[in-house]
C-alpha cells in the first residue's frame, strides 16, 4: 500500500489545544492555588510526546518563540486572581538524526487568596513567582523515534521534578504510528503556614496511542494513558481540606483533524474522558477552525465545552451571615475525615471561546495573539444537577506571540 500524501501530516495533530491532562488541576480556576505550576507540570510530565505521533526526521528549520500571557478571573464582580506568563521556546534540528524541544516560563500569581468554598477576603493576599522549564532529546530513526525529557519547577513553597521516554513507531507506509511513553515525577511540598511540613508526591504515568491517516484530507488519533499519584494531594491553604493520600488518573483521548480543499482551511475536533479515584468524571469536546487568509493572515476560532461531577468527599458549605462558612455535615476532627470544599472538586460545567489571528510578516518571522474567555457555573454540569451554592467564575486570558525559524 502506497502512503497517502495529504495536507495533513501526522505531526500536525499536535497543532490542537485539546492536551491529555488532568481536567481538574489545569481548569482556570485552578490558577488560584499556590503550587499551580506543580500542577501544569504534572499534566505535562511525558513532554515531549504526549499524545502527539513525531515525524521520522528532525525538523528541517530551528524556530524560537517568545510568547506572553496574561490572565484575569474574577468571581461575584471582585478580581481575584492575575498571572503574567512570559515564555520562550526552542526547537532546532541537531545534525541529521536527533533535534532538542525546549521551554522556560516564568510565572508572576497575584490576587485574592480564596478561602473556603468561594469566599473571598480582601485582607488573604497572595503574590508567587514559578520559574519551570523543560528539555527533550529525540533521536530519529527510518520508521521510529525516541524522545528522552525532564522537566523541573520551583516557587516558594513547591518544586517539582519529572522525567520522561516516549517512542513511536510507523507502519511501512507511514500511514499508522503507535506511540508509547512512560513519565514519573517527585514534588516537594513546603507550604508557609506551617501546617505542614516537608510534604511530598510522586506520580508514574502510562501512555499508549495510535494516530491514522485515513485519507489525503483526514488524520485520526486515539490516546489511553494512565498515572498513579502517592503522597501529599490536599490544599494545605484551604481549611478543612483532606484528601486521599494516593489518586489514580484514567484519560481516554480522541482527535481528528479534516483538511477542507474547498477553503483550505483544517478543522480540528477531539474529545476527551477522564475518571480518577476521586469519583471525578469529566467530559471535553473541543473544535477549532484554522482558516488561511490573503496576505500571511490565518484565523482560528475556537470552542471547548467542559463538565464534570463532584469528587466523592466534596462539601458545600452553606454560608452564614455572622458564623461564616461552617463545617461540613457530620464533620469531626479525625486525620482520617476525608473533606473538600474546593471548588475545581465540585461538580459544574464551563464554556471557553476562544479566537487566535496569526501574521507571516516574512518567510521567517510571524506573529500572533489569541484571546479566550473562560466561564464556569455548577448548573452547567452536563447530566445531572451541579454542585449549589458556586458562584460564576470568569476568566479572560490574551496571549502574544512571535516566533522566527532559520
Amino acid at each position: 500500500m502506497n502512503k497517502i500524501t495529504a495536507p495533513l501530516s501526522v505531526s500536525t495533530l499536535s497543532e490542537t489545544s485539546s492536551a491529555s491532562v488532568n481536567p481538574v488541576s489545569v481548569n482556570p480556576a485552578a490558577v488560584e492555588s499556590q503550587a499551580i505550576g506543580a500542577a501544569l507540570l504534572t499534566a505535562a510530565l511525558l513532554l515531549p510526546g504526549l499524545g502527539v505521533a513525531r515525524a521520522e526526521t528532525p525538523p528541517e528549520h530551528a524556530s524560537l518563540s517568545l510568547k506572553y500571557l496574561n490572565y484575569e478571573e474574577k468571581q461575584d464582580g471582585l478580581k481575584r486572581i492575575t498571572a503574567n506568563s512570559p515564555s520562550l521556546s526552542l526547537i532546532t534540528p541537531l545534525g541529521s538524526e536527533w533535534s532538542l524541544d525546549a521551554t522556560l516560563t516564568s510565572d508572576d500569581v497575584s490576587g485574592a487568596s480564596p478561602r473556603y468554598h468561594t469566599a473571598i477576603s480582601g485582607a488573604s493576599r497572595m503574590n508567587d513567582q514559578r520559574t519551570a522549564g523543560d528539555v527533550a532529546f529525540t533521536r530519529y530513526f527510518p520508521r521510529a523515534s525516541l524522545t528522552v525529557g525532564t522537566a523541573y519547577s520551583t516557587e516558594h513553597d513547591y518544586e517539582s521534578r519529572a522525567l520522561s521516554l516516549t517512542g513511536t513507531y510507523s507502519s511501512e507506509d507511514k500511514n499508522t504510528t503507535w506511540t508509547a511513553g512512560l513519565g514519573g515525577s517527585h514534588d516537594r511540598i513546603n507550604p508557609t503556614n506551617l501546617i505542614v511540613k516537608n510534604e511530598t508526591k510522586k506520580t508514574l504515568s502510562l501512555m499508549a496511542g495510535v494516530t491514522q491517516v485515513i485519507t489525503a484530507q483526514d488524520i485520526a488519533q486515539l490516546t489511553f494513558s494512565h498515572s498513579r499519584g502517592e503522597g501529599y494531594f490536599s490544599d494545605p491553604y484551604k481549611a478543612l481540606d483532606n484528601r486521599p493520600r494516593e489518586r489514580n488518573q484514567t484519560t481516554l483521548l480522541a482527535r481528528w483533524n479534516h483538511h477542507f480543499l474547498e477553503t483550505g482551511g483544517t478543522g480540528r475536533f477531539s474529545y476527551r474522558y477522564y475518571s480518577d479515584s476521586y469519583d471525578v468524571k469529566a467530559h471535553t469536546l473541543t473544535a477549532e477552525y484554522g482558516q488561511p487568509l490573503s496576505q500571511g493572515w490565518t484565523v482560528t476560532p475556537s470552542l471547548r465545552m467542559y463538565s464534570q461531577s463532584a469528587a466523592s468527599f466534596y462539601f458545600d458549605p452553606v454560608y452564614d451571615a455572622k458564623l461564616g462558612a461552617p463545617f461540613p455535615p457530620g464533620f469531626v476532627f479525625s486525620s482520617n475525615q476525608l473533606n473538600s470544599a474546593d471548588q475545581r472538586l465540585s461538580g459544574f460545567g464551563a464554556l471557553t471561546f476562544g479566537i487566535k489571528v496569526a501574521k507571516q510578516l516574512t518567510r521567517d518571522w510571524t506573529v500572533d495573539v489569541k484571546l479566550e474567555n473562560y466561564e464556569q457555573r455548577g448548573n452547567w454540569r452536563l447530566f445531572h444537577k451541579g454542585s449549589p451554592g458556586l458562584a460564576a467564575l470568569e476568566a479572560q486570558s490574551i496571549q502574544l506571540g512571535i516566533s522566527k525559524q532559520w
